[in-house]
C-alpha cells in the first residue's frame, strides 16, 4: 500500500442532501445526532431539506460540512479502510482534518466552527466585502494588480492560491471590482465575483481571528496522529499550541493549497481521498500534479472503491 493523504473540502462544496446515498447508514445517522445534540438544532434535516435556504448561511455552512466529512470518515473506519499518513483540509476543510487527526472531538469541533462562521459573517458588514475567482493568470501577475487596484482605505489580496492558474482574491468590494477589470485587461480567462460576503482570509477578518484565538483557548487539543497540514503555512504541525496559532492564521493569511500539494507530491504521496461531498479537491490537484490520483468518498461505494484504491499497490 503506497502512502496516501486524506484532503478535506473547504465551503463550497456544501449541497443540499448532500448525504443522501448513506441513508439508512448508521454510523452517518449517530454523527448527524450528534452535531445535533452539540449545536441545538436539526442537522439531518438542514442536510436533507434545507427548507429555510440555511445551507448557504457560514455559520449554517461550516458545521453541516465537517459533519459531512466526518460522517464519511467515520463509516471509511467502520468498513476498514486504511489509516493516512498525514491529513489535509482546504480553509474550514482544516478543522476537519484536525477531527481526523484526533486533535479536536467531533462534537467540540462542530461548535468551533459554528462560532468560525458567525465570527467571519461579523467581522465585515454585509456588502462591505467580496471575493473573486481569477483565471487563467500567474499569482504574481494577480498578485502585483491587487497592490495596484488598492488604495490607502480599499484594499484586495490574493485569498486561495487554488492551483496553477486558479486564483481567488477577497477585500473591499470596490477594490474587488477594480481587480476584476484590471485581471480582464490582463487577459485573464475568466474574472468572476462569488457568492460570498465575508473577505476570508484577508486581514478584514482580524476581529474574527481575535475571536477565536480566545475561543480556542477553551477547547482541549490533543497530539494528532499524524501530521497536520496548514493552510496559512503549508507545513505540518504536531505541537498543539502551534495548531491552534495556526487556526487564528488562517482567517488572515490566504490558503497555500498549491504549495501544500506540491510539497505532499515532492515527499512522494501519490494517492488522496477527497473525504467530503464533490469532487472539487480532486480537480485542483489534477491542475497541480496529474499523476496523483484521488479517490471519492461521497456514496458508501465510492468509499468501497478508494479503499481499495488505496490498498493496492
Amino acid at each position: 500500500m503506497a502512502d496516501f493523504v486524506f484532503l478535506f473540502p473547504g465551503q463550497g462544496s456544501q449541497s443540499k442532501g448532500m448525504l443522501d446515498a448513506f441513508d439508512g447508514i448508521d454510523i452517518v445517522a449517530r454523527t448527524l445526532e450528534e452535531a445535533s445534540d452539540a449545536l441545538g438544532f436539526d442537522m439531518a434535516a438542514l442536510i436533507r431539506d434545507d427548507a429555510d435556504d440555511k445551507l448557504g448561511q457560514t455559520q449554517f455552512t461550516q458545521p453541516a460540512l465537517l459533519t459531512a466529512s466526518t460522517a464519511m470518515l467515520r463509516l471509511w473506519q467502520e468498513q476498514g479502510g486504511p489509516a493516512p499518513v498525514q491529513v489535509a483540509g482546504h480553509s474550514l476543510g482544516e478543522y476537519s482534518a484536525l477531527v481526523a487527526a484526533g486533535v479536536i472531538a467531533f462534537s467540540d469541533a462542530v461548535k468551533l466552527v459554528s462560532f468560525r462562521g458567525k465570527a467571519m459573517t461579523e467581522a465585515v458588514p454585509a456588502g462591505v466585502g467580496s471575493m473573486a475567482a481569477i483565471l487563467g493568470l500567474a499569482d504574481d501577475v494577480i498578485g502585483d494588480l491587487c497592490s495596484t487596484v488598492s488604495d490607502s482605505e480599499h484594499k484586495v489580496w490574493a485569498a486561495n492560491y487554488n492551483c496553477p492558474g486558479q486564483l481567488v482574491v477577497a477585500g473591499h468590494a470596490s477594490a474587488v471590482e477594480r481587480l476584476i477589470v484590471a485581471a480582464k485587461e490582463a487577459g485573464a480567462k475568466r474574472a468572476l465575483p462569488l457568492a460570498v460576503s465575508a473577505p476570508s482570509h484577508t486581514p478584514l477578518m482580524q476581529s474574527a481571528a481575535d475571536q477565536m484565538a480566545q475561543r480556542l483557548q477553551d477547547v482541549a487539543f490533543n497530539t494528532p496522529a499524524c501530521p497536520v497540514w496548514g493552510n496559512a503555512n503549508a507545513t505540518t504541525e504536531t505541537n498543539v499550541d502551534n495548531i491552534r496559532a495556526a487556526l487564528v492564521a488562517q482567517l488572515v493569511s490566504p490558503v497555500r493549497w498549491t504549495e501544500t500539494v506540491q510539497q505532499l507530491s515532492n515527499a512522494g504521496v501519490s494517492k488522496a481521498v477527497e473525504m467530503g461531498p464533490g469532487k472539487v479537491l480532486a480537480g485542483l490537484v489534477k491542475r497541480i500534479d496529474r499523476n496523483m490520483v484521488v479517490g471519492p468518498a461521497f456514496g458508501p461505494d465510492k468509499i468501497e472503491s478508494s479503499i481499495a484504491l488505496m490498498n493496492a499497490d
